[in-house]
């Protein structure tokens, strides 16, 4: 009997999660992620405070006596010479400003973006890969149908968690005729590639979290809030 009822309130809280008017359309949206790929720079108040977190402890350091701190340069140097040269922050779709490349802003998150039409739109617009929930067994599986029908192959991708980050209800304009919109957002991050074959969209672009709020100034505080970087 205890089993019986665990089943039964699983499947309310189910129905509840998805409950909305019979017009209303359930949408699951990617925010696909690029992670840095070197070291941010420090900031300069963060950098003034490992300044002088270090010179405070070598106060309370133990003093070495000179001939002890010496006998490393009497040791045997090999003839080996180990050149080293960091690579450059700034690349070269950084200065041609390739923003359909994932070889930019190499110390910032990068975010994709497609063009063309979509679910609530009469004309092509920018949107993320996205997907009308229909038949699938949750909105998770939905938000990774959508990945995959721009992208192709899920195996260089990693979806954080199975519940989305954020949601937003768009309320039709102008005809009243046209069903609201709910939008679920699921973030996935890039792993171990730095190209996709982009598909089924006009054109795409990788931008900056500063540059994707310029594509969507209305939603831009929304976006602004759930999006941390």
């Amino acid at each position: 009997m205890q089993r019986c009822c665990s089943s039964t309130g699983r499947s309310v809280i189910s129905k509840r999660w998805f409950s909305s008017s019979s017009n209303d359309k359930i949408v699951a949206s990617v925010l696909f992620e690029r992670l840095p790929v070197i070291v941010p720079k420090i900031d300069p108040i963060v950098y003034a405070f490992q300044e002088f977190s270090f010179r405070w402890r070598q106060q309370y350091r133990r003093e070495y006596p000179e001939s002890f701190l010496k006998k490393s340069d009497t040791r045997g140097k090999g003839d080996y010479q180990i050149d080293y040269k960091p690579a450059p922050r700034i690349s070269e779709a950084d200065k041609s400003n390739d923003q359909r490349s994932l070889q930019r802003a190499l110390d910032r998150r990068l975010y994709l973006l497609v063009h063309g039409t979509t679910h609530g739109s009469g004309k092509p617009v920018w949107h993320f890969p996205e997907k009308v929930y229909e038949s699938e067994e949750n909105l998770r599986k939905c938000a990774e149908s959508a990945l995959e029908s721009f992208i192709g192959d899920l195996s260089h991708t990693y979806f954080v968690g199975n519940a989305p980050m954020g949601h937003m209800v768009i309320q039709p304009t102008e005809d009243k005729k046209i069903p609201s919109i709910k939008r679920f957002f699921f973030k996935s991050q890039v792993i171990a590639v730095n190209k996709f074959d982009i598909r089924k969209c006009d054109d795409f672009v990788w931008v900056t979290k500063d540059e994707l709020l310029e594509y969507f100034p209305e939603q831009a505080e929304f976006l602004n809030k759930m999006i941390i970087s």
